[in-house]
C-alpha cells in the first residue's frame, strides 16, 4: 500500500486549517482565512511564506510572476478560497502554480463551506 508522500506535514496544515474554520466560520474574505492560517501554522512551529512571489517563464523569458498564497515548508502549495463551490479551473490553477514552483504536492482549501472542503492537488514532475 502507498503511503502518502508528505502526510504528517499536509496533515499538520489541514489541522490548523480546521481551528481557523471553527474560529471564524464561513463568511469572510480570503485574506482574512490567509492571515489567520498563517498565525495557526506558525503556532505550530512551520516555517510559511505568504504571497511568496513565483515568476512564470515562457520558453525561458520572464513573462509574469504570480503570488502563491502560502508556501509551507518550502514543499506544500496552499491555495485559499472562500467560494460556494470548487470548480475544476481551481483544480488547474494549483496543478499550474506546483509545475512553475517545480513542486509535487498543493492543498485546495474553502473556508466557505460547512464543513471546511480540504482537496489535495498532485502534479507530477517529469
Amino acid at each position: 500500500m502507498n503511503k502518502l508522500v508528505h502526510a504528517e506535514l499536509t496533515g499538520q496544515i489541514i489541522a490548523c486549517a480546521i481551528e481557523v474554520h471553527k474560529a471564524l466560520g464561513p463568511g469572510f474574505l480570503e485574506s482574512i482565512y490567509e492571515a489567520s492560517l498563517v498565525v495557526e501554522l506558525r503556532r505550530a512551529g512551520l516555517r510559511v511564506g505568504q504571497q511568496k512571489p513565483l515568476p512564470i517563464y515562457y520558453r525561458e523569458v520572464l513573462v509574469g510572476e504570480h503570488r502563491l498564497d502560502l508556501l509551507v515548508e518550502d514543499l506544500i502549495v496552499v491555495e485559499l478560497k472562500a467560494i460556494s463551490n470548487l470548480e475544476d479551473i481551481h483544480f488547474s490553477i494549483v496543478r499550474s502554480y506546483l509545475k512553475a514552483a517545480g513542486l509535487e504536492h498543493g492543498l485546495l482549501l474553502n473556508f466557505a463551506t460547512m464543513p471546511l472542503t480540504v482537496k489535495r492537488v498532485i502534479y507530477q514532475l517529469v
